[in-house]
């Protein structure tokens, strides 16, 4: 059962309309004037509103992430979403930083991204459904130099790229899973030259990824410029630069540079850009948005997707690393279901799984909060009882309901996270790995000390992308682990703290303009597909136009 499956309390309603998006940016400081309204409750904040606040001091950051979820997730972004209301009850100036829902989820199994109960944000429906337009931007900019690719290979192909080694795949924002391998080009010679191709889902594009890495418009193109779309019959890489695309490409991404703005329920400001998956890219939002809130905000509260070993790794190694971040607070979040479908209570089981990602970020030199997501049917005597596990391990737990009250259900949770700022004060902040280290250390690093496992083996096909990779220098760039997310281990069936197990790396891709490597691990595919009943199977829309089944 996943939070959206409860039916929602009376008060999942707004207790006052929401505000228009001038009062919203004026909380922050921000000139009304300055902003550019997406009708009355969505606005684009422009991103040299970072350039103009460079000197202001940072607010503090405060980071969610989880214990390993169950399939259905355990409630992330209505506990981001808690937090920052509670934080702004209690008098501190709060922005939230969110990810852009895909369509994907929606219309799959996972359904919107928004938050739910009390603790969400408004419009919910435009949020999860067309929002800005950023996704169709970077589908657009992807598919563009995708088609640019095919066309000079068809016209010259002076670069004598290798048509059998090109890796960039044309993305869509929905799930479709015979997309996953396709042949391009067939009908004769005017249509090109034939090959094999596929399709990812545009959160997983690097286009993606680069939108939600890039500082600033100049590095957005560089970044785009240095793509590598495939490589040349001697085994170069070719970068989109060479086939001229990045000018067109950087046009379609003007506007989705700029951060979005909305609200929650309770009216508290957040930023909504970017939309990475968390096992299959980087998962968090754009550094520009979380750069610029800090600016904005006392407290800025941010997620990153799936649990400590995926989201929360990549959060600090590549986001943190490129931009420059700092967390001052880091929240887990647990709930007895998960505890009970990872094992229960035992120490191999759901407890110490939660015990892992506790380790995980005092890897990190931070000392984290656990925030148990309560469910309106759990047993008390399971909350305690995981709490007084944490006060064991020396972790503050604190049982929060912001999914049935809002922000003041999360009361005892913010006080928490304030109590933890402070002690971090105190703690140094730092990486598990050099960039200057190899790109098998690297994986070998992550995977021992944050998974738990004995070490990494390699494919065939992997071992000839780890030596083509080092070749060329790109062995020097972070490592972004795609595996399957609800286990520590490559394979969904070991629940709770496996033990005895390896990593096995099938595929090394390259995603240089964005600044990593992914290592493609387990059975993770990168173009999802629907469930037996899609959730788009409940959607209709009535006579007067209202849609039904969007949440």
């Amino acid at each position: 059962m996943t939070m959206s499956d409860i039916p929602a309390p009376e008060t999942a309603q707004p207790d006052r309309p929401p505000r228009r998006i001038q009062e919203v940016a004026r909380e922050l400081g921000l000139d009304p004037d300055l902003i550019l309204p997406h009708g009355h409750y969505i606005a684009k904040v422009p991103a040299d509103v970072l350039t103009a606040r460079a000197s202001a001091p940072d607010g503090h950051l405060i980071l969610v992430t989880a214990m390993s979820p169950t399939p259905q997730g355990e409630g992330k972004t209505t506990t981001t979403v808690g937090l920052g209301d509670a934080l702004r009850r209690a008098g501190r100036r709060t922005a939230i930083c969110l990810r852009e829902p895909s369509l994907g989820p929606y219309f799959g199994i996972k359904g919107g991204g928004t938050g739910a109960g009390r603790a969400q944000v408004t419009p919910a429906e435009a949020i999860n459904l067309h929002f800005t337009g950023d996704m169709y931007s970077v589908t657009k900019a992807n598919n563009l130099l995708a088609a640019m690719v095919d066309n000079h290979i068809h016209h010259s192909n002076r670069l004598e790229i290798d048509p059998r080694r090109i890796v960039l795949r044309r993305v869509m924002d929905l799930n479709d899973r015979a997309l996953r391998e396709i042949f391009v080009g067939l009908g004769g010679v005017k249509n090109g030259v034939p090959r094999k191709d596929g399709f990812n889902i545009t959160p997983a594009s690097e286009v993606m990824a680069i939108l939600c890495l890039a500082r600033d418009f100049p590095d957005l193109g560089e970044r785009l410029g240095n793509m590598v779309v495939g490589f040349t019959y001697k085994g170069e890489p070719v970068r989109a630069t060479a086939v001229e695309a990045v000018g067109a490409m950087q046009v379609l991404l003007r506007d989705a540079i700029h951060p979005n703005l909305a609200q929650t329920l309770e009216g508290t400001p957040t930023f909504i850009h970017g939309g990475p998956f968390a096992n299959i890219a980087q998962g968090t939002n754009t550094a520009l948005a979380t750069r610029t809130a800090l600016k904005l905000a006392e407290c800025v509260v941010t997620e990153a997707g799936f649990a400590t070993e995926l989201g929360a790794e990549k959060f600090f190694h590549i986001k943190c690393r490129l931009a420059g971040l700092k967390p001052a607070a880091v929240v887990i979040v647990a709930t007895a279901k998960a505890v009970a479908w990872h094992g229960g209570f035992g120490i191999r089981g759901g407890l110490g799984n939660l015990l892992k990602h506790i380790e995980n970020i005092r890897l990190f030199g931070i000392e984290p909060v656990v925030a148990l997501n309560r469910f309106d049917d759990d047993a008390p005597a399971d909350l305690k009882r995981i709490v007084r596990f944490c006060a064991r391990q020396e972790v503050e737990a604190v049982v929060a309901e912001h999914y049935r009250h809002g922000g003041a259900g999360a009361s005892d949770l913010a006080e928490a996270v304030q109590r933890a700022i402070q002690r971090n004060r105190r703690r140094k902040f730092r990486f598990l790995y050099p960039l200057s280290a190899p790109l098998a250390d690297k994986l070998e690093k992550v995977a021992c000390e944050l998974y738990g496992a004995d070490g990494v083996d390699y494919d065939r096909s992997a071992e000839t992308d780890l030596e083509l990779l080092t070749r060329h220098g790109f062995d020097k760039l972070p490592v972004c682990v795609a595996k399957t997310a609800v286990s520590l281990s490559d394979q969904a069936s070991r629940r709770g703290r496996p033990a005895g197990f390896r990593i096995t790396v099938n595929e090394l891709r390259v995603a240089a303009g964005a600044g990593f490597v992914v290592a493609i691990c387990g059975n993770i595919v990168t173009m999802p597909g629907l469930p037996r009943v899609p959730a788009a199977a409940r959607i209709k829309v009535l006579p007067d136009g209202r849609a039904t089944g969007l949440s």
